[in-house]
């Protein structure tokens, strides 16, 4: 069970220390106090330590940033059948993750400063990791009107989202963007056309048409990334797709960094690791939105973040029930868990050579604090103290019931892994340990 302890010193001993804020990748001693990381530096030992210092032998294991998850949805308010900030927290301890930025698609909406703040002081009282909220992008999510953003922003919103909504409204985004721009504040989009995926439910294609389902083409995402990019080289604002699929994508956002627009981009990692094929025999927990792809797809995203063309992996942990998986593939829900198993697939990925610690831990970490803004991904001098320890080796099969989240929607139903968090330290104090 994840755990709460008081404050004292903490050195993390004879680890291998990943930091990409540092560009650092090597042996370290990491000595924690006062809720700060105040040394990182190779032979602190027991001497250079304070009195009551709590030394744990990191030989063979890995110390790194903290995981900042950009994409996440917790129930509260309004659905907190699904979850709650303290499930969401539990769940994310245990795989690592020390900041949850969660959704506005919550009931009420997060659109006005008196839900900001409610989700602020929920979290606060009840969650163990870091909770920031991304606030609506309009009122409502109806697309239709844009809320307070500068209101929003002071309130401690940071970043602003329509959640799994497209603002289908060219002119509603371009005077977003502009908004948004006078705040430099990030506006986080869901690209897909609601007209083009229609009554679509997997990836359009061959595997679909041999499952008698209707397909989503790629292009729904395409054709809105590339209206997006037009609006922000017309406003300037700063703009992030919030979960890019498939290789068109790839190629308007390279496009638009080529052209040096403010833009940058997410990616889940059930895009990283799976692909269409791994639906199987209509598995509804693989019923994502956007859906999976081809094998050539998934390979052009892991690539796509080794390169730092998409700079995040996110969860986009979205907890469903049962009374809404467990129906035909067509009628299920869309969305997955995923705050636990996110680091754990994602190290399928480095033991299959296809990404380095280094790119791995900026895209879960680094990156995210850096355009959000937050104090985390980092082991410099003075950082806030949310540190996980990673076993890189240690086999283990993901039961469900093990999982945290009250909702057991997993894609990585009894998947073998190769390594996991043994430690996660929030603000100084250690809130996860696996025995």
């Amino acid at each position: 069970m994840p755990i709460l302890t008081d404050r004292r010193p903490i050195l993390l001993a004879n680890a291998r220390v990943i930091d990409p804020s540092r560009d650092f990748d090597g042996l370290a001693d990491v000595l924690i106090a006062d809720g700060v990381v105040r040394e990182m530096r190779r032979g602190i030992g027991a001497a250079g330590v304070p009195e009551g210092t709590d030394i744990i032998n990191c030989t063979g294991k890995i110390v790194a940033p903290g995981l900042i998850d950009m994409r996440a949805f917790v129930g509260e308010p309004g659905f907190s059948h699904r979850e709650t900030f303290a499930s969401a927290s539990q769940a994310a301890a245990s795989g690592g993750i020390t900041t949850i930025i969660c959704q506005p698609d919550t009931e009420p909406v997060i659109d006005n400063s008196a839900t900001v703040d409610f989700v602020l002081r929920r979290a606060r009282d009840t969650a163990i990791v870091n909770i920031q909220p991304m606030a609506a992008l309009t009122k409502g999510l109806h697309g239709e009107e844009m809320t307070e953003i500068g209101l929003l922003k002071a309130a401690g919103a940071v970043a602003f989202s329509d959640g799994d909504k497209s603002v289908t409204n060219a002119q509603v985004m371009r005077r977003a963007l502009t908004y948004a721009r006078d705040f430099d504040a990030l506006i986080v989009h869901h690209t897909e056309d609601p007209d083009l995926v229609g009554e679509g439910v997997m990836n359009e294609g061959e595997f679909a048409a041999r499952l008698g389902l209707m397909g989503i083409p790629d292009a729904a995402e395409a054709v809105m990334l590339e209206r997006d990019m037009r609006l922000v080289a017309l406003t300037g604002g700063r703009y992030h797709a919030a979960s890019l699929s498939c290789i068109a994508s790839l190629e308007i956002l390279k496009r638009a960094r080529d052209a040096g627009l403010p833009v940058s981009a997410s990616v889940s990692i059930n895009h990283v690791t799976l692909n269409e094929n791994d639906i199987g025999p209509y598995r509804t927990f693989l019923k994502l939105c956007p859906p999976l792809r081809t094998e050539n797809d998934r390979q052009a995203l892991v690539q796509a973040v080794s390169s730092g063309l998409i700079d995040v992996i996110m969860s986009d942990h979205n907890p469903q029930d049962v009374e809404v998986k467990r129906l035909p593939f067509a009628e299920a829900a869309f969305g997955a868990v995923g705050l636990q198993t996110m680091l754990p697939a994602a190290l399928r990925l480095i033991h299959n050579g296809d990404m380095d610690w280094k790119t791995l831990i900026r895209a879960m970490s680094t990156r995210p604090a850096e355009l959000l803004g937050l104090p985390g991904g980092s082991l410099r001098a003075g950082a806030p103290a949310d540190v996980i320890v990673i076993d890189p080796e240690t086999p283990w099969v993901l039961d469900p019931a093990d999982l945290k989240s009250q909702c057991k929607n997993t894609p990585f139903d009894e998947a073998r892994f190769s390594g996991r968090v043994v430690r996660t330290i929030v603000g100084g104090r250690t809130v996860y340990e696996h025995v």
